[in-house]
């Protein structure tokens, strides 16, 4: 064992040689082996942090399972009220995998200003709301008052309130629709305490956030009627599980749906990161390998003669394998190594920095996403060790053909 591997770094020595054939092969095999893995750290946590960032804003709006009655369900805005008095509120206790669950009720409507009118959604929210979501994403201004008396404090997006051009501590008008022909709209007139930017244009160009009891006076309902609950999972990956599991402990007259149902074009969306992620995985696992095997080629022809000389004193096939593999190996970690080091480097300038920006049209954030985990990272460099050396014995099993008298003669 000690003779191989003092051959091994023999040759990894005369490898660093200028003058060796050798020498440019290899250094392309450990910068494809480097390039391979700063492609599958970048993409495997741009691709996660991406589907874990918006599944949060979308969450965020309108947690992850809603129940509410059915004629609701087809609509932002509610039109049949739900009575708090359920077996499930305040509390979930029935479904374990529930950690929260919240009250709520919206409705459709414009705001008119003096310069410009925008068509928005009051949500209505009271004092169970979980306003943790919302915080992120808070720019200016604070969260509105919904613990004492009722008042006309709401939150709205940026993005209304540069069309809007309304800023913290102004106000405007609110008209909601009546039902049934030849009524005057119902007007409200809100105070403007927090702004918020989500980065989800759908949903910063339709929301504004405000009391729940607005809602429940425009609307005439009593102060137990609710337009609909939002419910919170511990583990989203169960949602489609604990989304039935919520279904069958409410009432008949209920139904429930879950944020993947009611935001699907979203979700298939995402899943096609999945897809993308796997296939450069498996192209840049594929071009390190063929890489590392062309240099262990050139260096199994380089060494032909070393070959059958260590042969000629009583070294075995296997024997001499290893002194190559070893040398393979230290090829692999050497392109890890700055693989691993350039990729993570350039997740936590973007996690920190934010120097690569997206359109949010299109992908529903700001900025590239990042989402780091160093047990991903062991597994990627894990598989690629293992592919690679497992490919690798492949080609070395060319020594095993290599007979001392014409090795020693090859020139």
């Amino acid at each position: 064992m000690n003779l191989e591997y003092f051959i091994a770094k023999r040759l990894i020595t005369a490898k660093e040689n200028k003058s060796s054939i050798s020498a440019p092969i290899i250094k392309i095999a450990i910068s494809a082996i480097a390039i391979g893995m700063i492609m599958m750290i970048v993409s495997v946590a741009t691709g996660i942090g991406l589907q874990q960032k918006i599944r949060e804003k979308i969450s965020a709006f309108n947690g992850h399972i809603i129940i509410a009655n059915y004629d609701n369900n087809q609509s932002e805005a509610t039109l049949v009220p739900v009575s708090k008095n359920q077996k499930f509120y305040p509390e979930f206790r029935s479904v374990p995998e529930v950690n929260h669950i919240q009250a709520i009720a919206s409705k459709a409507g414009i705001i008119r200003t003096a310069d410009a009118f925008e068509g928005i959604v009051f949500k209505g929210v009271g004092t169970d709301y979980k306003w943790d979501n919302i915080k992120e994403y808070l720019v200016s201004g604070r969260l509105p008052n919904l613990v004492e008396a009722l008042n006309a404090e709401v939150l709205i997006s940026q993005y209304l309130a540069n069309r809007l051009k309304l800023k913290v501590g102004d106000g405007f008008n609110t008209f909601f629709m009546k039902e049934g022909q030849n009524k005057l709209p119902n007007i409200r007139r809100f105070k403007v305490v927090g702004i918020f930017n989500s980065g989800f244009q759908e949903f910063d160009a339709t929301y504004i956030l405000g009391d729940i009891r607005h809602m429940q006076r425009i609307n005439k309902w009593k102060a137990d009627q609710v337009g609909a609950f939002e419910v919170f999972v511990n583990d989203f990956s169960k949602i489609e599980a604990i989304g039935n599991e919520v279904y069958e402990h409410t009432a008949s007259t209920l139904d429930s749906k879950t944020i993947v149902e009611k935001y699907g074009y979203i979700f298939e969306w995402l899943q096609l990161f999945d897809f993308n992620i796997v296939v450069i995985l498996i192209v840049m696992i594929l071009v390190a390998t063929i890489n590392m095997v062309v240099a262990l080629l050139v260096l199994i022809l380089e060494r032909t003669q070393m070959i059958g000389i260590l042969k000629a004193i009583g070294a075995s096939n296997w024997s001499v394998r290893k002194m190559f593999l070893y040398n393979a190996s230290y090829l692999i970690f050497r392109g890890l190594f700055w693989g691993n080091l350039i990729g993570i480097s350039i997740l936590l300038i973007q996690k920190y920095f934010g120097v690569i920006e997206l359109n949010p049209e299109n992908y529903y954030v700001n900025q590239a996403p990042v989402y780091i985990n160093l047990f991903y990272v062991l597994l990627l460099n894990l598989l690629t060790v293992g592919v690679c050396l497992l490919v690798l014995l492949i080609p070395s099993y060319i020594i095993t053909k290599i007979t001392p008298v014409r090795a020693i003669r090859f020139d």
